[in-house]
């Protein structure tokens, strides 16, 4: 481009030109969802879609204090919808945080531009802590970029005329020219973004567990039901009389004529809500919800509920080295002297102080010297000596870094110094002297040579050979929390992964300084050509280095084919692919937006540290829920059972009001208190399993004190109500034994709340009776009410013991045994059986043969799609390249499509 172009840019007419072709940088990061997408998403589900259907019924009877059930389907619609937009404002937040203006030369001046109004061919103007609006060839100066959100490698990238610049990265240090050549969709982070954009499936045990309730519960209600109301309308025609041909045609004449079989279809209703878990949804929504509060109290966004209890259930944590691990800036690990004659001593003013060693006076002076254009290595030395007491001496002469001399330096009274690295600082004899020292080293961090040198020609060359004296060693800056954090998880059996885009050997080190188990042993992803090899080092390896975004995912997915529950945090545009595949994605919140738009979790602070209260807090909700979770449960398979019975003998005893007092009392607030309360156990077995153990017993001990009900009641001759009121009571009987065997150990508020159900039931069966619907019973009645509540309690307790002593299931892998023999290790002891003929094992064969090529087409696909996107975003190879598979790798000039290759030293 000519000069002339470069200083003109682009004129008005040719923005509009480019303006009318769609030629312009359109905003293509992801978005949050609308509020209207919010709203739909958690009032369109089949829970409230099954609440309004028998809402809707109700209201046909006219019985309008039996609606009362709604109120639990708008809190738990109104929590989602609340959590959703508070995720949502967040996040936006954090967005508008990060700038979005740029510097672009039209007409001959300098304008600043919106990033969704830079048009295709702009020439931007870039400086250093700007980040690239858009992917551009630099036509004019020289910079040194930082890529780490694209590429994961925290060394800095030296761009010079002809250089290409990736939208996402950042100027380090220097000052250029580019012209743009992507707009919009076609730039590097909107291929990566794109790729992104698939909706991924909540791995949550507790969702699950709840949606299988529901839908469960949302098909057998239909049988059931309409078994039900056919039953007590059945009852209803006998007892008027049996008119007409058949109790239908009576139930339509009654329809047509406008009565409503109120009592059968309110009976009917009442075992249909029953065998809803209203209340599960209800706590799960808002024990997670008060979770999400409590960590946002922390600095810890969580944009799911779920979220958080896949956290507590993760087995297998990867991490991304820079943000994560690192700050993403570097520090000074150390100084490195070397014995320099005649230099501490010197006369007059012009001496390096006695009690100051050479290398840290000119360490320190030289930094301050160039600290005009700090670049990261600048500004570690700047931090290093900014509390510690080394003269501050006048420069001379300054001589900046340069990407091509690789050293900067400076002249002082004292002498004149450079410092840069040791090969391009240091003549060959020199540098054979120290080589070992560097080696030795550079194995963990960046060694710069400080160096004496005769003076600065006006060129800026160095005068005379340079004499070396000392070295100082850059690292990444560590998190001071990070080695405890890793230390928690490793306590709690997780297993660590470290995954980085940076060299290996450096990954691997940092690894070992934070405690990263296995982090000796290391692999150079560049080697993973395939995806064999990349399988095979899921399980041999804890830390990856040069890992490209696609490699990062194609690991979160071999380990979820182990059946890991895997976390994935990371900050940049090359962790979303995995992020967005792993079960629990964390981003930081200082990282890329798209990063911050795919995380279940955003750390706010940016720190590590916090990712322990997750968990603690995922453990809480997890281990109360499944403690809570028992009581609700109980009503739904009670009520299922009860259902099925009364088919046989009609009608269902409970009317939806009485079951008003039971959700209240019985479940609802001992479920909540309950459901709240710390606890940092670890969660152990399946939530499902946990929950049914504690609710199959007094499930059980309900439907058969209600079949003694209704034998007494028959026998008897007691009415409808009485048998209601009996049904009622006995129900509640078992519910508080199922509470106080819960609540174990007893502390003060466990006691406090037992008292409070007590008095609750007493009080609404002997204050409101009429409300309620609860029988005046005779002396006789409560004698035989009494019996039945003795032996449902005792039954519930023999039960729940029986349930206790119910080993886990233990499931071993068995060889050797033969071809054909099954061995499996229970209950009871060992079983060896026969696993089935030979045709049958052939059948088996052929269907999981059919299932892994299914899958591997599947993985296949999706790397294809991936490989499209990044190969479009990358620069377009020269003809004559080959058909060689290309890769996304590192060089000098920045992202580029090579083959697989290591790094050059």
């Amino acid at each position: 481009m000519a000069a002339t172009d470069i200083e003109r840019g682009l004129s008005t007419a040719e923005v509009e030109e480019r303006i009318a072709a769609g030629k312009i940088n359109r905003n293509m990061e992801l978005k949050t969802k609308s509020v209207k997408e919010l709203i739909i998403e958690n009032l369109c589900t089949l829970f409230n879609l099954i609440n309004v259907i028998l809402a809707f019924l109700v209201i046909l009877t006219g019985s309008f204090k039996n609606l009362t059930f709604l109120f639990v389907v708008f809190l738990n619609t109104a929590i989602g919808v609340i959590q959703s937009m508070r995720s949502k404002k967040m996040v936006d937040k954090l967005t508008l945080l990060t700038s979005k203006k740029a510097i672009a030369v039209r007409d001959g001046a300098e304008v600043e531009l919106d990033l969704d109004q830079i048009v295709l061919d702009d020439i931007i103007r870039l400086g250093r802590g700007d980040q690239i609006p858009a992917d551009a060839v630099v036509v004019s100066g020289e910079a040194l970029v930082n890529e780490s959100l694209l590429t994961g490698e925290s060394d800095l990238i030296k761009k010079q005329p002809g250089s290409e610049l990736m939208s996402g990265s950042f100027i380090d240090s220097g000052l250029l020219r580019a012209r743009v050549i992507h707009v919009g969709a076609d730039n590097y982070v909107a291929k990566i973004n794109n790729e992104a954009k698939y909706v991924k499936k909540v791995n949550s045990e507790i969702m699950n567990a709840l949606n299988a309730i529901v839908r469960f519960a949302s098909i057998i209600m239909i049988p059931l039901g309409l078994a039900l109301f056919a039953s007590s309308v059945s009852e209803l025609w006998d007892a008027a009389g049996t008119p007409g041909d058949s109790a239908l045609s009576w139930c339509f004449s009654e329809l047509l004529a406008g009565r409503v079989p109120s009592s059968a279809l309110l009976s009917t209703v009442g075992a249909l809500l029953g065998m809803i878990p209203q209340g599960l949804v209800l706590l799960t929504s808002s024990v997670l919800a008060i979770a999400t509060v409590r960590l946002a109290r922390r600095k810890v966004l969580a944009q799911q509920l779920y979220c958080i209890e896949t956290l507590a259930r993760v087995d297998v944590l990867c991490l991304d080295k820079t943000g994560t691990i690192t700050s993403g800036r570097m520090e000074v690990e150390g100084t490195y002297p070397l014995p320099v004659e005649g230099m501490g001593a010197g006369e007059g003013d012009a001496a390096v102080p006695v009690d100051t060693t050479v290398l840290d006076f000119a360490l320190a002076n030289v930094a301050r010297a160039t600290s005009a254009d700090a670049n990261e290595t600048c500004q570690a030395l700047l931090n290093y000596y900014a509390d510690r007491p080394v003269e501050v001496s006048e420069p001379l002469s300054v001589i900046p870094f340069s990407s091509s001399k690789k050293w900067s330096g400076a002249s002082f009274a004292q002498g004149s110094y450079v410092m840069g690295a040791a090969q391009f600082v240091l003549s060959d004899r020199a540098f054979a002297q120290v080589e070992n020292r560097v080696a030795e080293l550079a194995d963990t961090c960046r060694v710069l040579v400080v160096a004496l040198v005769d003076g600065f020609t006006p060129d800026g060359d160095m005068v005379g050979e340079a004499e070396p004296v000392g070295f100082v060693t850059i690292r990444d800056e560590i998190r001071t929390s990070a080695a405890e954090t890793i230390g928690y998880f490793n306590e709690q059996g997780v297993t660590l992964n470290v995954i980085s885009g940076d060299d290996p050997r450096t990954v691997s080190s940092i690894a070992r300084v934070v405690g990263v188990p296995g982090a000796d042993a290391y692999v150079d992803a560049t080697t993973l050509d395939t995806p064999a090899k990349l399988d095979a080092a899921v399980d041999r390896y804890h830390v990856f280095g040069r890992v490209t975004p696609q490699q990062k995912r194609e690991l979160v997915q071999a380990l979820k084919r182990r059946e890991h529950t895997v976390a994935m945090t990371g900050d940049g545009v090359n962790d979303v692919l995995a992020l967005k595949e792993a079960d629990c994605s964390v981003a930081m919140a200082a990282g890329s937006d798209a990063a911050r738009n795919v995380a279940e979790i955003v750390l706010v602070d940016n720190d590590f540290a916090s990712m322990p209260a997750v968990v603690a807090e995922g453990r809480r909700s997890i281990n109360n829920l499944q403690r809570s979770a028992s009581l609700f449960l109980t009503k739904t398979l009670f009520s299922m059972g009860l259902a099925a019975l009364c088919i046989a003998l009609p009608p269902y005893p409970f009317e939806p009001i009485q079951m008003t007092l039971i959700n209240f009392f019985c479940i609802g607030a001992p479920g909540f208190v309950l459901g709240l309360e710390p606890n940092n156990a670890r969660v152990k077995g399946s939530f499902l399993t946990n929950v049914l153990k504690r609710a199959l017993p007094a499930s059980i001990a309900v439907i058969l004190a209600a079949a003694l009900d209704i034998f007494v009641a028959r026998v008897f001759g007691f009415n409808q109500l009485t048998l209601s009121t009996m049904c009622l009571l006995t129900s509640c009987a078992a519910s508080v034994s199922l509470i106080w065997r819960i609540s174990q150990p007893l502390t003060p508020l466990r006691v406090a709340l037992f008292v409070f159900v007590v008095a609750g039931i007493l009080t609404g069966v002997i204050g409101f009776p009429k409300l309620l619907s609860i029988a005046n019973l005779s002396m006789g009645q409560m004698v035989i009410l009494a019996v039945i509540v003795v032996f449902t309690c005792s039954v519930f307790f023999k039960l729940a013991t029986m349930m206790d002593s119910l080993k886990p299931r233990r499931r071993h892998a068995a060889t050797g045994f033969g071809r054909g023999v099954r061995v499996r290790l229970g209950r009871g002891g060992g079983k060896v059986s026969s696993t089935g003929s030979t045709a049958e094992r052939f059948a088996k064969r052929v269907a999981a043969d059919m299932a892994q090529r299914r899958e591997a087409r599947t993985v296949r696909e999706a790397e294809v799609r991936a490989l499209e996107g990044v190969a479009q975003a990358q620069p377009k190879k020269k003809k004559g390249s080959g058909t060689k598979r290309s890769r996304v790798t590192k060089s000098a000039q920045g992202i580029k499509v090579s083959m697989p290759s290591k790094k050059k030293k």
